[in-house]
């Protein structure tokens, strides 16, 4: 069955071009006008991405960003107004896997549906092992799981692929540019700001100290490591 998508916008003509342009491209669609019916909408349905427009009357595409990621993973792409960078920020901070430009291109808004749900299919399939543990933390690759100890930390799924990364290349030093490709795509190598956001998020989640981490270490002018319990 194809992916369905809830569209989140309270102007109802950027509504109907998405949902058109979806559709069209074989998704299935449903659509909400504002943050409170968007939250209400996936808990209810489940879709599988949520299209989420930043500025709205009332409950805001951000605190409804920030209410959906109490209870469900759905891979969220906010939308964004042209060259307002704080509210691409923000959205990502509070868990938004990605974002989009208005005005923005049919080609544009299909890649990115596609690149996100693409991510969400959490398995990869060349990583044999069934399971990974270092220190206090594991995680259950058949189930997509992560733990702290017995907690079961709550991850988005980029943030659980990007987490993968460093799980398969324990003691490896990656680039910047390297982890951009790997997670997000080719075309983001230079987008060094989803990076700083995303690493940021999953240090608040995962270390007991975020300024000083231990499974996720900056080294200076290189990239970021996974450091070998010896290091």
């Amino acid at each position: 069955m194809s992916a369905q998508i809830l569209v989140v916008d309270d102007e109802p003509r950027y509504v109907r071009l998405m949902e058109a342009n979806l559709v069209s491209a074989g998704y299935r669609v449903i659509t909400a006008s504002d943050g409170q019916e968007a939250v209400d909408t996936v808990d209810a349905h489940k879709p599988d991405l949520v299209l989420l427009d930043v500025m709205m009357p009332g409950l805001d595409g951000i605190e409804a960003c920030e209410r959906i990621r109490k209870f469900s993973t759905v891979p969220i792409v906010m939308v964004t107004a042209r060259g307002d960078e704080r509210d691409r920020v923000r959205g990502l901070d509070v868990g938004a896997d990605d974002y989009i430009v208005k005005p923005y291109s049919v080609t544009e808004l299909l890649a990115r549906v596609r690149a996100v749900l693409r991510r969400a299919q959490f398995a990869d399939s060349s990583f044999q092992q069934t399971a990974f543990s270092y220190k206090k933390l594991r995680v259950d690759f058949a189930r997509a799981e992560v733990f702290l100890g017995e907690t079961e930390v709550q991850l988005s799924a980029t943030e659980y692929r990007l987490l993968l990364q460093f799980v398969q290349n324990q003691g490896r030093v990656m680039t910047s540019e390297e982890l951009l490709e790997n997670v997000w795509g080719q075309s983001y190598r230079d987008d060094k700001e989803v990076l700083w956001v995303s690493i940021s998020r999953l240090r608040q989640k995962l270390e007991d100290n975020p300024k000083q981490p231990q499974y996720i270490v900056t080294r200076p002018g290189l990239g970021y490591t996974m450091p070998y319990p010896d290091e």
